[in-house]
């Protein structure tokens, strides 16, 4: 039988608020915005849906040559050839040509902060499994379905406009969090604002991600825009312990992209708070036991429970604990027996084991005797349907 003990979580609990979390009302055509540290989604709006990705893709150029670097496949010091087929792209670039022997950590940089369609097909056709730019796409496609981004699907390395490249906004988001937890130290080369490459650019040195001098957290990581795929942007801010990590794409202009990501970087900040609502073995219910030396067992969890919840609202956590029960005895400490579901209006429902507090023994004869008179009882109570 399936027992659930349904509760309004106050006393075991550090209680919070209640009332539903306000979507944000946005203008993009699809967006997802994620608090990293819990986990929890805020924000998804055609968040599974394959979109043109623009220069976002970029991200996923980076995440490979990241890899070969730190796999020692490739090094920053290293100077890679420029192809006709590099020099051949148009939009942003560094302005390369077949005389350049470029250092890959100029690459990087110019990936970064200046968007280099040219700087992309460099490290592309180093790192091609068959030397061509079509061929780093095919594995870049293979190792994007690996991490989980299943929803992705690469013709080139720098987003240029082709049919069938597609990344959902939630893959975005995936791999914004790879790179900021797989490689801190080639993040803040995400925070760069300017670069100014060999002099031979002046108009393309500054990094065209707008919150980064908001003095808002912000410190990454890569705009995007062509015809079909309108604004958008991959950012990430942090502020005290908390980051977050959001997607927007389908904007109409630039300004509507830049005030669209401040004020969903407010939003993320001010109308939620991180909160611990349950301390590592504090018993939250008890469970019935069968046969046991004891009627029950304390239930707790093996670690503090930390959510994020809307600032505003009451003072209760609405939760339940499932357990299929009574449970029959022994039972050793440690043993997982239940699971408490929190839900909290507006947000995601957050599912944490619940574990025996205590070991509780096979009960002797005359703890059995009880336990077997009690039910005979109930069911005599219930009436003949109920009856054995």
């Amino acid at each position: 039988m399936i027992s659930a003990c349904r509760a309004i979580l106050i006393a075991a609990f550090v209680a919070f608020a209640s009332l539903p979390a306000l979507a944000f009302d946005t203008n993009a055509k699809a967006a997802f915005v994620m608090d990293v540290g819990t986990g929890t989604v805020l924000l998804s709006k055609n968040a599974d849906q394959p979109l043109p990705p623009a220069s976002m893709s970029k991200l996923m150029t980076l995440y490979v040559a990241f890899e070969a670097v730190r796999d020692g496949r490739l090094s920053l010091d290293e100077k890679l050839p420029v192809s006709q087929h590099a020099m051949s792209y148009g939009g942003s670039t560094m302005f390369l040509d077949t005389t350049d022997r470029v250092r890959v950590e100029d690459l990087l940089r110019g990936i970064i902060v200046l968007s280099g369609n040219d700087a992309c097909a460099v490290v592309a056709e180093a790192l091609s499994p068959d030397g061509t730019e079509a061929g780093f796409a095919r594995f870049m496609t293979q190792r994007a379905q690996k991490m989980g981004m299943t929803n992705s699907v690469f013709a080139n390395s720098n987003g240029w406009p082709a049919p069938g490249h597609r990344m959902s906004m939630r893959d975005l988001a995936l791999l914004a969090r790879h790179l900021i937890q797989d490689f801190p130290e080639f993040y803040s080369m995400f925070a760069e604002t300017e670069f100014k490459f060999d002099g031979r650019a002046p108009q393309n040195t500054q990094n065209r991600n707008p919150l980064l001098k908001l003095n808002i957290g912000a410190d990454g990581l890569k705009t995007g825009h062509t015809n079909e795929a309108g604004y958008g942007l991959v950012g990430s801010a942090r502020q005290g312990a908390r980051r977050v990590i959001f997607v927007i794409s389908g904007l109409d202009t630039a300004q509507q992209r830049a005030q669209e990501a401040e004020a969903i970087v407010s939003w993320s900040f001010r109308q939620f708070s991180e909160n611990t609502v349950i301390k590592s073995g504090s018993e939250i219910a008890r469970a019935d036991v069968w046969m046991g030396s004891a009627p029950s067992v304390g239930l707790i969890a093996d670690s503090d429970i930390t959510m994020l919840l809307p600032v505003l609202g009451g003072d209760t956590v609405p939760a339940e604990v499932i357990y299929t029960g009574p449970v029959e005895a022994p039972i050793s400490k440690g043993t997982q027996l239940a699971e408490l579901v929190i839900s909290p209006d507006g947000m995601p429902e957050t599912r944490v084991p619940l574990l025996a507090a205590e070991d509780v023994l096979r009960g002797g004869f005359v703890n059995r005797l009880k336990t077997v008179s009690g039910l005979l009882l109930t069911r005599l109570q219930q009436g003949p349907e109920g009856a054995l």
